[in-house]
């Protein structure tokens, strides 16, 4: 059970239960905070539920009209599902313990972050310490954090395009500090879908999409932006410059992505040398059937995102709870493709890193074929662990 004070204001409120119609980029500070969440609507693999994911902050979604009446004190029975009007003795949530797969049969971990405390909250516990080889991490997570704009900056002149590079840069270097030997950084370059950037942006024109999910973003995106690259570039020599080697423990990865042709006019456009690492995310049928092809065209690593996989292969919005029967992880067309990434990655001898929700891990290690490793976040890899791992 989860005990606190209803935050109906969408202001961070420290140690309450946020109260909010609809998760947003606009509540990342409230998020943060919380001690839990209650909505009425959104996806479980929505973008913002990601990063409770990986905070371990739990999510209640409740009909609207139940929202409407919450105030005050306010439990929530994570076990049931329900809310109770009053306080439980303010008792922090505890993560169900089912028969879980050990660390070990993870392969190589990726721990999926949202801040700087979840490398500290890994690497401060003992048992996490040998197991997790990287972290993963958006770039608009640190723009949250940082309270960026990334559409403004890069639509406002040099000045401000160099200034955001920077800014990233100071996120990343203090990331990189708190890596391990042996531990590196993946950044997943910007991927802002168009409904997300018009709820953090002020001056800069954003288009209206009917389709976000299926607009312009990810890898499409990053190939029309003439001021995107600039700022890459400020970002890397800035690391290059205050971290020396070390810089070298943060790589890149394409977002969102269909084919071999996307990946092989990336690199150009973003002017990446040869030598510099750019893994590929496939979370696309189409970059599916097109892994071959990727790891040929030189990938250095893949990521198979599961979460959007699955509402493109079954047509089901991840962000909209009417379909969420629909959103199906274990569906046989998803272990299907999930399957062929896999193969076609070993083929090419190429690391692949799976993306699991806890619920669906051990599903996957028995059906799937094994990959280089899996990805998860930080809140539900601690499940998995023999010792719970205690935030810092």
């Amino acid at each position: 059970m989860v005990s606190g004070p209803c935050n109906r204001t969408a202001r961070p409120v420290e140690g309450s239960i946020l109260v909010v119609p609809a998760l947003s980029p606009r509540l990342y500070d409230a998020i943060m905070v919380a001690r839990a969440v209650v909505c009425s609507s959104g996806g479980s693999t929505a973008h913002m539920q990601s990063i409770c994911r990986a905070k371990g902050i739990p999510v209640l979604r409740v009909d609207p009209t139940d929202l409407d009446m919450l105030s005050g004190e306010v439990t929530l029975d994570l076990q049931t599902q329900s809310i109770l009007v009053g306080s439980a003795g303010n008792r922090a949530a505890e993560p169900t313990r089912t028969s879980m797969p050990s660390p070990d049969d993870l392969g190589s971990i990726c721990a999926v972050i949202a801040d700087s405390r979840d490398i500290r909250t890994i690497n401060t516990s003992d048992p996490g310490v040998t197991r997790v080889e990287s972290f993963f991490l958006r770039e608009e997570f640190l723009c949250l954090a940082a309270a960026l704009s990334p559409i403004d900056a890069l639509h406002s002149g040099t000045a401000s395009v160099v200034a955001y590079g920077r800014a990233i840069a100071d996120q990343l270097e203090t990331y990189v500090k708190l890596l391990l030997p042996g531990q590196r950084l993946v950044l997943r370059m910007l991927d802002l879908r168009s409904d997300d950037a018009a709820r953090i942006t002020a001056r800069a024109p954003i288009h209206p999409e009917p389709n976000p999910d299926m607009g312009l973003h990810g890898t499409r995106w990053l190939l029309r932006s003439a001021s995107y690259p600039q700022a890459l570039h400020v970002m890397l020599e800035t690391l290059r410059v205050r971290l020396g080697a070390e810089a070298g423990r943060v790589s890149l990865s394409a977002p969102f992505l269909n084919d071999a042709e996307e990946f092989e006019e990336l690199r150009p456009h973003l002017g990446l040398p040869a030598e510099a690492p750019l893994s590929a995310f496939i979370e696309t049928p189409a970059a599916v059937h097109a892994t071959s092809a990727i790891c040929a065209a030189g990938a250095h690593e893949l990521f198979i995102g599961t979460k959007d996989l699955v509402q493109f292969y079954l047509a089901a919005d991840r962000n909209n709870h009417l379909v969420a029967e629909s959103y199906r992880t274990r569906h046989p067309a998803v272990l299907d493709g999930l399957g062929r990434a896999i193969e076609d990655a070993r083929k090419t001898r190429t690391p692949a890193r799976v993306f699991a929700l806890g619920a669906d891990l051990k599903y996957y290690l028995e059906r799937l074929p094994t990959p280089t490793g899996y990805m998860m976040c930080v809140g539900e890899l601690q499940r998995l662990l023999p010792t719970p791992l205690q935030t810092v």
